[in-house]
């Protein structure tokens, strides 16, 4: 009989590939946590792939989502309406899984409701890229935004994995980041249908507003070792090829961290160097996160390329 207590929950809509990045998420965790169940939320079509290719016993728990909330905000504004276990982790389907989650589990538990984050965002969080992000800094209107919603702090959140544990709490934050979304107007966050090749709106700043609001506390993003995830650079993590062996080259120094970022390698390693000049700004030690998170569109095909190795074997293609 499966324990109920606490459970894994994955989300897939739109092609079928997503569906198979989910699939290959969940063969991952699977080696390191084999009691545990996963949940699924996903569409009729996805429900019927599963069944079709006898794959259904990868999800304990399979649950149809309704159209609304096949979306980004409408499965992350709505988690309230999917917990299925006690003690529930959301993922995103772009995530493998390195080490065993026992400790991880333990980390979270105090908590009712959290997200990995960082405590104070940077001035890019949702809001305008590149150099006109200058503009809204001439202009405080980050200090405008937060005063005319009455709040202090405004924390970075990282939605790839999320905690909740308390059926109020949850429906709580995601109710007031519904109303946030709905007021995007009066901020200065800018909506992510605007980027080029994005055609999804982002839940991440609203869920970072809703938090602040109910005075809810980020789950620390970077913990060297005991990170729970870390964004996949090529640059920065060694790997095998289906991701058994990870390590990634993590700077504590949060400044120096951030120029992974930087799409061009050569001005990178550049900065890098030269920040590597004051005493203890290079460091950096070698670590295995919990998850390695695909995050960045740049860095997307190794991830690609083995979930779709997985879906083939699973398949016997």
């Amino acid at each position: 009989m499966t324990n109920m207590k606490q459970g894994y929950i994955y989300v897939s809509y739109g092609t079928t590939k997503y569906l198979t990045h989910a699939v290959a998420s969940a063969l991952t965790l699977r080696r390191f946590d084999k009691e545990r169940p996963i949940a699924i939320v996903c569409t009729k079509e996805h429900l019927d792939v599963l069944q079709q290719q006898g794959l259904s016993d990868i999800f304990q728990v399979r649950h149809q989502i309704e159209p609304e909330n096949a979306s980004i905000v409408g499965f992350k504004h709505h988690l309230d309406k999917f917990l299925f276990f006690e003690q529930n982790i959301f993922l995103d389907s772009d995530i493998v899984w390195c080490k065993p989650p026992n400790s991880l589990w333990q980390a979270f538990s105090p908590f009712s409701f959290t997200i990995t984050g960082t405590q104070i965002a940077d001035n890019f969080f949702g809001a305008a890229k590149g150099i006109a992000v200058l503009k809204d800094m001439l202009l405080r209107r980050r200090q405008r935004t937060l005063k005319r919603f009455g709040l202090t702090y405004l924390s970075r959140v990282q939605s790839g994995v999320i905690y909740a544990q308390d059926v109020e709490q949850t429906k709580q934050v995601c109710q007031i980041a519904q109303e946030m979304l709905s007021r995007i107007e009066e901020t200065h966050f800018q909506s992510r249908l605007k980027e080029s090749g994005r055609n999804m709106e982002s839940c991440e700043w609203s869920l970072a507003m809703a938090m602040s609001k109910l005075d809810i506390p980020v789950y620390p993003w970077f913990q060297g070792q005991s990170s729970v995830q870390l964004d996949y650079i090529s640059n920065y993590t060694t790997h095998d090829a289906d991701f058994e062996q990870v390590f990634c080259q993590y700077y504590p120094d949060a400044f120096v961290y951030s120029l992974r970022g930087l799409k061009s390698d050569g001005l990178q390693k550049m900065l890098t160097k030269i920040c590597s000049l004051i005493p203890g700004k290079g460091d950096y030690m070698k670590v295995t996160p919990y998850c390695l998170h695909f995050g960045w569109l740049h860095e997307k095909q190794p991830f690609l390329d083995f979930a779709e190795r997985q879906w083939e074997g699973l398949i016997g293609k």
